[in-house]
């Protein structure tokens, strides 16, 4: 068997992790090759994909046949161990082969890396399909006052590691209704982390529907990434978002564009569009994103909304997927043929796969990522702000580093049912925290479809246009904080 694809950065044998708690762990062995192997073929023939460190090789066709047919019907894992020794495929640890890159005992700890600051828990739009609720997170709107966002920073460069750069993010509710805040506490940080050594990122996330001439001078002068909120053209995103009086919100962010452009653009300009069954289709969407001038639009299907009435449910996520795909597909002819094509999704999925991407987590909430509170609280992220399940230590008091451990031990994909039996496990990580608590794994079905297509799209592309891994044009400063502690 041949490698088909060289990875360009090999993930490392291990990972820093914690004392080993034999009583917790993956599940005392292997589970099968249904769950650490996935055959799929693409233009280019059969090919054989290894959870283990995201691994791709070649297969000879009778082989990913019999891998088929073995895999299809119910064995012993110990009988799967031997037939994939007899076919030489390197899934587990044995003679020549190194152990596991994952083995199910929880991560350490790590050093804080990245803090959001929820400056302003009010919004100036009302949007149903707000996971946020507009900002007050079930309570009642609320402002930071000035100490608290510059304990948070204090916080930040005294949890990091020595040298490391670390991110301070601003979210809410609408960050620039507390555009005061905002201006401050980069001037502050900025100087702050030159007295200790600490390189410093900035990341917002915006309706765009209140930007001013000195914001976007602010987004220029300092490495920012801005994430924007849209739903489609005008009138897709006017039938999501309420304005107050009754204006055009997609007016508003048309104009805030255009101060972007005249005033200063941000080193990375994003566009999110949340997937609600009042969207449009995303093609077109995509491509009028594209079209305004984004760095990169991507989607993320809402699936706990205060209104449900706007949330993507498991039956929605059939089509969801097949606009996905459609999306993928267009990415894929467009990049085949040299021309840029900012996909989000796609993009990410074809980078994760190029260098082995593989974790236990979804996301670097609650480890290397908090988000702080308008009153100081530490939580597992932004979007679980006064969630006293994922409550992680105070500004005052520090991280609460009992219960980031705890967070870690109980949550890695290989605990969980039915994620630890999934081929897809160390791509997905198990899913955003704030979703499965809320409404459960419901597009467990979607997201193994999405990564079967850009396993085929990735063999794709890598032998059509292999210069798009060599300059890659994703942004290094990803819209959400929670991204930057993967």
């Amino acid at each position: 068997m041949s490698v088909l694809l060289q990875i360009g950065r090999r993930p490392p044998e291990r990972e820093p992790r914690a004392e080993p708690d034999p009583g917790t762990g993956a599940g005392g062995g292997p589970l099968g090759l249904a769950a650490e192997t996935r055959v799929f073929r693409s233009a280019h023939g059969a090919h054989l994909f290894v959870a283990d460190g995201s691994r791709i090789y070649d297969l000879p066709q009778e082989t990913a046949d019999r891998l088929e047919q073995w895999s299809a019907a119910a064995h012993d894992p110990a009988q799967d161990a031997a037939l994939a020794a007899g076919l030489g495929l390197p899934l587990w640890g044995g003679a020549g082969l190194p152990a596991p890159r994952i083995d199910g005992t929880p991560a350490a700890v790590p050093p804080l890396s990245s803090l959001s600051l929820n400056v302003m828990q009010a919004c100036n739009l009302s949007c149903g399909h707000c996971y946020a609720d507009e900002g007050r997170f079930g309570g009642s709107a609320r402002a930071m006052p000035r100490e608290t966002a510059f304990a948070a920073v204090d916080r930040l460069l005294a949890e990091a590691a020595p040298d490391a750069a670390v991110v301070v993010g601003f979210m809410g509710g609408e960050p620039l209704l507390a555009r005061d805040l905002v201006h401050e506490v980069v001037t502050y940080a900025t100087r702050a982390g030159a007295a200790t050594g600490h390189a410093v990122r900035f990341a917002l996330t915006t309706n765009l529907t209140t930007v001013r001439p000195a914001d976007a001078e602010l987004f220029a002068a300092h490495p920012f990434t801005v994430a924007v909120s849209l739903d489609g053209d005008r009138a897709g995103h006017d039938a999501l978002r309420r304005a107050p009086g009754g204006g055009s919100a997609y007016d508003r962010l048309r104009a805030g564009l255009e101060v972007l452009e005249r005033h200063g653009r941000p080193r990375h300009l994003s566009a999110r569009v949340s997937v609600t069954p009042y969207t449009g289709r995303l093609l077109d969407i995509l491509e009028h994103g594209i079209g305004l001038g984004f760095d990169e639009v991507g989607f993320a299907a809402v699936v706990s909304a205060p209104d449900p009435a706007y949330e993507i449910g498991p039956d929605a996520f059939t089509g969801f997927l097949e606009q996905m795909v459609e999306c993928g597909r267009a990415a894929l002819r467009e990049l085949t043929a040299g021309r840029p094509y900012p996909f989000g999704n796609f993009q990410t999925a074809m980078y994760e796969l190029h260098t082995g991407g593989h974790r236990p987590y979804p996301c670097g909430a609650g480890a290397g990522y908090l988000s702080a509170s308008a009153e100081g609280g530490l939580y597992a992220c932004h979007r679980l702000v006064d969630d006293p399940a994922f409550a992680m230590g105070s500004l005052t008091q520090g991280p609460d580093q009992k219960a980031r451990a705890a967070h870690l031990a109980a949550r890695h994909v290989d605990r969980a049912e039915p994620c630890r039996s999934c081929w897809a496990r160390y791509l997905c990580g198990g899913g955003c925290y704030h979703e499965v608590t809320r409404r459960g794994r419901t597009g467990c079905d979607y997201i193994r479809g999405w990564l079967a297509f850009c396993l085929r799209a990735y063999v794709e592309l890598s032998q059509a246009a292999p210069e798009f891994f060599r300059h890659p044009t994703a942004s290094d400063l990803p819209g959400d904080p929670a991204a930057l502690a993967r």
